[in-house]
């Protein structure tokens, strides 16, 4: 699967002494493609969230259009787009986004379950071993320290297999060495044919990247992966 954006741009409408526009994204082209990993770094408030929820199918932009192949993603019916996104793309978001009602486990399975499908308990299992949290699955997100909720909601938007994978600060409240699990399980979803998306603070994630952007006032310029 590809991803297209083709000339998006966001802008808010505020209330300040000055304007009451501002434009948190200027106009932007980007393609994501299948067994790709591209990073974007920037300062907080420079427009990185922006874009990654834009490109989510979370937030309608105010120009331009989104492709995910041949499907324009607000061209669709919100419930359309809904069904298509939970099939198609994960999201990592930043925060924490855990269902206190539900164990870890219960929690992974989620994007199953609210379909009403089979839980598909032993690959969330096997996803919860590899980001060293296996242990936890029947915890309650109130007893997981930051990063192991962070670990969770990695796990929970990769267990369908997305062909586009979007992590908005996926390593906040991680240690060095947990860290770099992330970042590899990322760059193997990539080798497994995901385009995936990672919007970071970590200069460590250009080493597992093919392409690398920096957001500087809502405008995104290519960076040297090496």
């Amino acid at each position: 699967m590809i991803l297209k954006a083709e000339k998006i741009s966001k802008e808010f409408i505020r209330e300040t002494k000055n304007s009451n526009r501002f434009l948190a994204l200027q106009e932007t082209d980007l393609t994501l493609e299948a067994r790709s990993l591209t990073v974007l770094t920037g300062r907080s408030g420079s427009g990185k969230s922006t874009l990654l929820n834009l490109l989510a199918g979370l937030m309608l932009p105010t120009s331009g259009k989104i492709f995910l192949d041949e499907q324009e993603l607000y061209a669709m019916p919100d419930q359309v787009l809904s069904r298509f996104r939970n099939q198609h793309i994960g999201v990592i978001p930043q925060g924490q986004t855990a269902l206190h009602s539900l164990n870890v486990l219960e929690n992974v399975c989620l994007p199953y379950t609210l379909r009403g499908e089979d839980a598909h308990q032993a690959e969330a299992e096997a996803l919860l071993e590899q980001l060293d949290i296996l242990h936890l699955k029947s915890a309650m997100p109130a007893e997981l320290s930051g990063g192991e909720l962070r670990r969770m909601a990695v796990a929970r938007a990769v267990l369908r297999k997305p062909e586009l994978l979007l992590a908005d600060e996926p390593t906040s409240d991680l240690d060095d060495e947990n860290t770099r699990t992330v970042f590899a399980f990322l760059r193997q979803a990539a080798d497994q044919g995901a385009a995936v998306f990672v919007v970071t603070h970590e200069n460590d994630a250009f080493r597992y990247a093919d392409r690398c952007f920096r957001m500087d006032g809502g405008r995104m310029q290519e960076q040297s992966a090496d």
